[in-house]
């Protein structure tokens, strides 16, 4: 019992540091990239752009918030309710570290459209000419890519079922 605590204590500090991580990179683009030219890092790489973003990726549902707001909390608390359904084998936490950079990557962004109505978004890649993004983003982002590479090479059929269907409920 004592390890399912430490180990849940050590998953909202985790989840707590990354989306402080987050919110203070989005401070720092607020303080010193609004109204200004882009901070170029790597001449035509990386750049940092500030961007007030009212969508969701690549300005989708733009303007939408309350859409984006009820659709995240839904998003996070079926994450949450599968953090804590997930057998509690050690084969599991990386699935729940990828929860976990999902959880913060959605919650930071939900955190900006609660309290500014949108979601702060500064890093360009130029290369490709991606839309602007933010921390937030490459968690979730990093976050979705390991869950899938799990679940197409890592969890067996029986791991997968379990996962995803009650005992006796597959269809």
């Amino acid at each position: 019992m004592k390890l399912q605590k430490r180990n849940l204590f050590l998953s909202l500090l985790l989840l707590c540091i990354l989306m402080f991580t987050d919110q203070y990179t989005k401070l720092l683009a607020i303080s010193r990239l609004k109204g200004q030219p882009p901070f170029v890092i790597l001449d035509k790489v990386l750049e940092f752009h500030y961007l007030e973003n009212t969508g969701a990726a690549f300005s989708s549902f733009e303007g939408k918030q309350t859409f984006l707001i009820i659709l995240t909390v839904l998003v996070i608390l079926l994450l949450a309710w599968k953090y804590f359904t997930l057998p509690a084998e050690p084969r599991f936490h990386l699935m729940r570290l990828c929860m976990l950079l999902i959880l913060s990557g959605a919650g930071g962004n939900l955190l900006d459209r609660v309290t500014r109505r949108y979601v702060v978004d500064f890093i360009y890649f130029a290369p490709i000419n991606f839309p602007k993004f933010n921390v937030a983003d490459i968690y979730i982002t990093v976050g979705v890519a390991l869950l899938a590479i799990l679940l197409f090479f890592y969890y067996t059929e029986e791991e997968f079922d379990q996962l995803f269907f009650p005992p006796g409920k597959r269809p």
